[in-house]
């Protein structure tokens, strides 16, 4: 039977976009149901201002009057400014195991695109960095985190046979949680507490940590500027990323260096919640917040959000500082391992900061590209 598309322009049709995960994962070991009121928050026109800055185009697909896969293209027109490519996105990709319903979701959006004189999509991305990206390729069957996708195996599989080639690979790292440093992390640490150039600031409560929400997020901006399809923040946004993710925050694991009352550098992880996503199925009430704080504060798993240091710094022993003291605070709260979150296969330099504490490659993300 031939796959139905529907563009969404209509609240029930945008319910059915939000819920078609849940419905299309049902038996998938691992996968844990995000929070329907982000997810209402993150795809409404109205309360998502990256809406204000890019093109859209949301579809499902549908046989026989069931959901069947869901797809998003995305234009962001900052990134185009930035970068001068004509390069649309697709994200939010969930099929079943079918590939004329991922060819029908995915064509549908490249026509979309070519339509508004795009010569290449890119996928799966979001708005911005902050939204998930990349495609689990390699490492399924270990706990996923929030901030990326948990594809099925046949996903990548479906987007290669339509003709999507490597575009860049993210590495992910699992390090484990130690009360003993490298060698040469004493070494630097012995330095900088001689010279008392840097300051460490650590956190107790949400209360101190909201003046630095903007100030990190700044330095994001900054040192992130290069990366792959990066697009800087706007103050709006940065106010409504604060909002998502204080809650969520446990203060111990940010770690700030300041010089001379300047923020230099920050690393920021939170607790792996997965458990506690999957008891709430999807919802805060009535025990849903419940679960999640449970499952924070049990959890063995550290995910690495974010980390930058201020290029003026670099090399002088802030990363050192930030990663020990982090280690620190993880080793006492019975953290076993960490998460790096994605890095670029390319970045071997935070990949050999990663490997001085024993850390080892065990996930693989993959943005494909395909020419219009």
């Amino acid at each position: 039977m031939s796959t139905e598309i529907i563009e969404v322009s209509q609240k029930r049709e945008l319910k059915e976009f939000i819920h078609a995960p849940t419905k299309l994962h049902r038996g998938h070991e691992g996968w844990a149901t995000p929070l329907y009121s982000d997810e209402w928050k993150f795809f409404s026109r109205r309360k998502n201002k990256n809406f204000n800055h890019s093109d859209t185009v949301m579809v499902l697909a549908k046989k026989r009057g069931r959901i069947v896969g869901r797809c998003m293209g995305i234009i962001n027109k900052r990134f185009l400014e930035i970068s001068g490519e004509k390069t649309a996105r697709f994200g939010y990709l969930e099929s079943t195991d079918d590939i004329e319903v991922t060819k029908a979701l995915v064509t549908h959006v490249e026509k979309w695109a070519k339509s508004r004189n795009m010569n290449k999509i890119v996928g799966p991305m979001g708005f911005t960095d902050q939204d998930p990206e990349g495609f689990l390729i390699e490492g399924f069957g270990n706990e996923p985190t929030l901030a990326t996708y948990y594809n099925y195996e046949f996903i990548p599989e479906h987007i290669e046979k339509l003709g999507y080639g490597k575009e860049v690979d993210y590495v992910v790292y699992k390090i484990p949680v130690t009360s003993e440093y490298p060698p040469i992390y004493k070494k630097v640490l012995e330095r900088l507490s001689k010279k008392n150039e840097f300051k460490l600031v650590e956190f107790s409560s949400t209360s101190q940590i909201k003046p630095y929400i903007v100030p990190v997020l700044s330095l994001v901006n900054d040192v992130f500027s290069h990366l792959y399809g990066y697009v800087p923040l706007a103050m709006e946004e940065m106010e409504d990323l604060a909002k998502q993710y204080l809650p969520a925050l446990n203060p111990k694991f940010l770690k700030v260096v300041e010089k001379d009352s300047k923020l230099v550098g920050f690393i920021l992880g939170i607790p792996n919640m997965d458990e506690g996503f999957r008891k709430a199925r999807g919802r805060l009430l009535p025990f849903g917040f419940y679960h999640i704080l449970s499952a924070s504060k049990k959890s063995r798993q550290l995910d690495l959000l974010l980390g930058g240091i201020d290029r003026e710094y670099r090399d002088r022993g802030i990363d050192v500082l930030l990663g020990s003291s982090l280690m620190k605070s993880a080793h006492d709260s019975g953290i076993k391992f960490m998460d790096s979150h994605l890095e670029l296969e390319s970045n071997t330099l935070v990949q050999a900061e990663m490997k001085r504490f024993g850390g080892q490659v065990y996930k693989k993300y993959r943005i494909f590209q395909k020419k219009l």
